[in-house]
């Protein structure tokens, strides 16, 4: 068990242990989607994680899906989470911003107005979290998107530059790019959602396009040891899974490969799922030779294996953090676990210190 709690350094990314804090979205945020006072010492708690990667964070307006999320497009926004990231790296902690649109998750309430974006105006049978009628905040059906033009497409690309560039302003060590869960980019890499005939559609080759052009482009503007993705080739929203999707994120990876990203971060075991297949993940240590995260239901134990067989270099764990701040002495020294529960998850969206700020460390 002892290598999860080993160093971990690569290509200028170096953590204290292979442990990560998985991104959680907590909607919680101040008017103009700033992050709340309570967010540096959320996150503070939690700094003997090796990594910390925040919540999801929209990179414009119109990426927002979900009401009570804060951005990183203004600057009130950036001198919020300036205060995270001063408390974290305080506690010697590291910590990524996990940039964020959701494509066709979404409404014109949560967008401020705008019609949702997709690459192909098909419509999610889904309900997000946003305004109702009543000027209160309730489940709100997803609007039938707008296919992106190529101006929306270049104008987006440099929505994550721009976002990428404020994250280093505001004192984040790197950002992770949300390329999974059925979100904006992982919209382009399936064939039940994107049904263009452009070069952005159609081919693996086309669907992998837009997300490998906007990893380059945040690459030149703030360099590949402070650039991660997130990927879940295993995860749907719909039904069943793309069959295509395992081979997309495949030759994805060979893509980005070259780059040395500071790390691809793949999800499994969450939403609609199927097990991963050990032949995936042999498949993925042959393209990829960069560091691996992996996330989704982990134990210690499985986790631990991972990491043995090579099959990552880091792992990282979501809601046992939110109700142990101190997860990582939890684990190393094998002081029971706060679990997750009925109870607490009700506190998990919304509210205040109730059930963010106030679980405390093993005593």
């Amino acid at each position: 068990m002892d290598n999860l709690f080993l160093p971990f350094s690569f290509n200028g990314l170096k953590t204290n242990n292979r442990i990560a804090m998985a991104p959680m979205t907590r909607a919680r945020s101040n008017e103009n989607d700033v992050i709340t006072d309570l967010a540096p010492l959320y996150y503070s708690q939690r700094a003997s994680a090796g990594l910390i990667i925040t919540e999801g964070v929209p990179v414009s307006k119109e990426a927002r899906g979900y009401s009570m999320t804060p951005g990183i497009y203004t600057e009130e926004q950036i001198e919020g989470w300036k205060k995270v990231t001063e408390a974290v790296h305080e506690k010697e902690g590291k910590i990524f911003v996990q940039l964020w649109h959701v494509g066709r998750r979404a409404t014109k309430g949560t967008t401020k107005g705008t019609t949702p974006l997709a690459p192909s105006a098909v419509k999610i049978s889904d309900k997000v979290y946003g305004p109702l009628q009543d000027g209160t905040l309730g489940m709100v059906e997803t609007d039938v998107p707008k296919a992106m033009t190529l101006e929306d497409i270049e104008r987006t690309k440099q929505n994550f530059v721009q976002a990428a560039k404020n994250a280093i302003k505001a004192g984040f060590d790197g950002v992770e790019i949300h390329g999974a869960h059925g979100y904006l980019f992982d919209q382009f890499m399936r064939t039940d959602v994107n049904q263009r005939t452009d070069d952005y559609g159609g081919s693996i080759k086309n669907r992998i396009r837009f997300t490998i052009e906007t990893v380059e482009k945040v690459i030149e503007a703030i360099g590949a040891d402070k650039v991660a993705i997130r990927l879940s080739p295993f995860v749907s929203e719909a039904p069943e899974l793309d069959s295509q999707m395992p081979e997309t994120v495949i030759a994805l990876l060979k893509e980005l490969n070259e780059h040395r990203l500071a790390f691809v971060h793949l999800s499994e075991n969450v939403a609609t799922f199927k097990p991963v297949p050990t032949s995936f993940r042999e498949r993925v240590k042959e393209v990829y030779q960069n560091p691996i995260m992996v996330c989704g239901q982990l134990t210690k134990e499985v986790a631990s294996e991972l990491i043995e067989k090579k099959y990552a270099d880091l792992v990282a764990f979501g809601r046992p953090f939110i109700v142990n701040p101190d997860l990582v002495e939890r684990m190393k020294y094998n002081y029971p676990l706060t679990e997750v529960s009925t109870d607490n998850a009700q506190t998990f969206y919304g509210g205040g210190a109730k059930g963010y700020t106030n679980y405390s460390n093993y005593n």
